[in-house]
């Protein structure tokens, strides 16, 4: 499959042969049906690629100048400016039967779509006459739940990419395809004009859910792909389904059949916390909850590759090779990727299919989750390493998603920042808040499930005084909650945060359990916490005031 031209070296370079096997496939692909719908679109004089193989996409995207391979066969590319996701690029098309259902603000930007059709036909004018790729697949592991999904990329590295992401279909199934129930346009080439149509930027990233079609001009940032397809599940699932959608890992034990879900934003630990190998991994980002249980939406991982070494995340670390998409990740002459190099962005990613990961199942389905945690990289220093909490404290820290947004998550974020991104994923969720939240405590009665607050962030002081928390200590924690060793833990109940703190874990000094003690000065650290408290309170007053009261006292108190 692979030549070796660098015997000390280790460059990888795609067997000519097989290169032209996969072309002669692919051409049977082509000429199965001549535009796959593209033409109605407006696509007409274009070469329509269909469902290619990893080798062919790969081989093209290198002719192409998008990227090179690593040494262990990787495809690596760079995205130009947007190294992360531009929220304030993103808009949702503004029409009767969606208007009184969307959660407008901040988040959900509304726009016209008179202005969304217009850039629609710029891009399939700007695309007319280019190879084309499309890749036909599902969101949704569960076959009862699942949304199939129609992508058209200008881009082969990013038609590898989201042939990565989403759940590919066998050949029966793609030979029945059909007409998807979604449709998304991908042109990172494509440059709007912003002040024609009254936009951020030369990118936008809109969907129109009445139309069933989504466009992503501008960004060659290949996230914007899948968490586009995120935001259509969190609202397809709960209006037609009644399936909590959740920004989270999941995992399960093997032999139990036990299932621990892991919500968290970027960089606080979901991917690496699940990617557990003493547990099957369901999926790394998002899944929905249903009266059977939980099933992955995608069919891959997205992992962060900023530090990434083998011996603490050996995992994902060996998922690098060939058919994963390495991006904005820096290789030297000889195409070793550099995991540590910066230069680009902090927000160096890596995309593959979710069974490049070893004990990945093949399902991506599981039961009713045991446990769930929330994990939270405070960058303050002041949340305790992991605390239980009560429904209604679930609740609270659900609906409130506190962390600290890391480096490079998105445009302009140059440190960690406090935030509170509601539901551990506020971009994506196109609903009010309220409606998630009575989805997820209906669970927590319903099934018992027993939630966790983690901190993966700083102990000791805030950022850039204390350290953050060791992996090996958070590990031992989770291991802790997932055993059901904490469910008869001594605990300790904090005023201030409403939290009950576990006084010893095995595996962990006892000594960081307490956050205060681990502050050199004490009242240093009652003036930081009291902060922290109060943004809690002020965050939860201003979001969300229509919120039961119950919900709102089993947070954070003023002293």
């Amino acid at each position: 499959m692979l030549k070796n031209n660098n015997s000390g070296g280790g460059i990888f370079q795609i067997d000519p042969s097989i290169v032209k096997d996969n072309q002669k496939a692919s051409t049977i692909h082509e000429n199965y049906s001549e535009t796959y719908g593209l033409s109605e679109l407006g696509l007409r004089r274009s070469v329509v690629r269909r469902n290619l193989s990893p080798t062919v996409l790969i081989e093209k995207a290198i002719r192409n100048g998008e990227g090179i391979l690593t040494d262990t066969g990787a495809l690596a590319v760079t995205t130009g400016k947007f190294t992360g996701r531009s929220p304030h690029d993103k808009y949702i098309v503004d029409t009767d039967g969606v208007h009184d259902t969307i959660n407008w603000g901040d988040v959900n930007h509304p726009i016209g779509r008179d202005v969304f059709n217009a850039i629609r036909d710029e891009m399939i004018g700007f695309l007319n006459g280019n190879e084309v790729y499309i890749f036909d697949g599902f969101a949704g592991a569960d076959p009862k739940y699942r949304r199939s999904f129609r992508v058209i990329n200008e881009l082969p590295s990013q038609n590898l990419f989201i042939r990565d992401l989403l759940v590919r279909p066998t050949s029966e199934e793609l030979h029945r395809f059909g007409e998807p129930d979604y449709t998304i346009l991908v042109a990172p080439g494509y440059k709007v004009n912003a002040k024609r149509y009254g936009i951020n930027s030369e990118a936008a990233i809109i969907i129109d859910y009445e139309a069933h079609f989504a466009i992503i001009a501008g960004s060659q940032y290949s996230g914007e792909i899948k968490k586009t397809v995120f935001s259509i599940m969190n609202f397809a699932m709960p209006v037609e389904e009644d399936v909590l959608p959740m920004h989270c890992s999941c995992n399960m034990d093997p032999k139990t059949g036990d299932t621990a879900i892991f919500f968290g934003l970027s960089g606080t630990g979901k991917t690496t916390l699940s990617a557990d190998p003493a547990r099957e991994l369901i999926g790394d980002d998002e899944h929905g909850w249903s009266e059977e249980g939980v099933f992955n939406f995608e069919g891959g991982c997205y992992a962060k590759c900023i530090d990434l070494e083998e011996e603490k995340e050996p995992e994902i670390y060996n998922a690098i090779h060939f058919g994963s998409v390495l991006e904005n990740v820096v290789t030297d002459e000889d195409h070793i990727p550099d995991y540590s190099d910066r230069s680009l962005t902090e927000n160096t990613r890596v995309g593959y299919p979710i069974d490049f990961i070893p004990n990945a199942s093949t399902f991506g389905r599981g039961g009713i989750p045991k446990v769930v945690l929330f994990l939270t990289a405070d960058a303050f220093g002041v949340l305790p390493p992991i605390s239980k909490l009560t429904r209604n404290a679930a609740i609270y820290h659900f609906v409130t998603g506190f962390t600290a947004k890391l480096a490079g998550t998105e445009r302009g974020v140059k440190e960690p920042q406090p935030t509170f991104s509601t539901l551990f994923g506020e971009p994506f969720m196109p609903l009010r808040a309220e409606e998630y939240a009575r989805m997820f405590g209906e669970r927590l009665d319903e099934y018992g499930t027993q939630v966790y607050l983690v901190n993966t962030g700083w102990s000791g002081g805030a950022f850039g005084t204390g350290s953050r928390i060791k992996l090996a200590y958070t590990r031992a924690m989770v291991t802790a909650a997932l055993n059901g060793s904490l469910e008869s833990a001594e605990y300790v109940h904090d005023d201030r945060f409403n939290l009950e703190i576990p006084v010893s874990v095995e595996g962990v000094p006892s000594e960081i359990m307490i956050p205060r003690n681990t502050w050199e000065d004490g009242e240093a650290y009652d003036k930081q916490a009291d902060a922290l408290a109060e943004m809690f309170i002020n965050n939860f007053a201003a979001k969300y005031p229509d919120m039961p009261e119950e919900i709102r006292d089993a947070g954070p108190a003023r002293k």
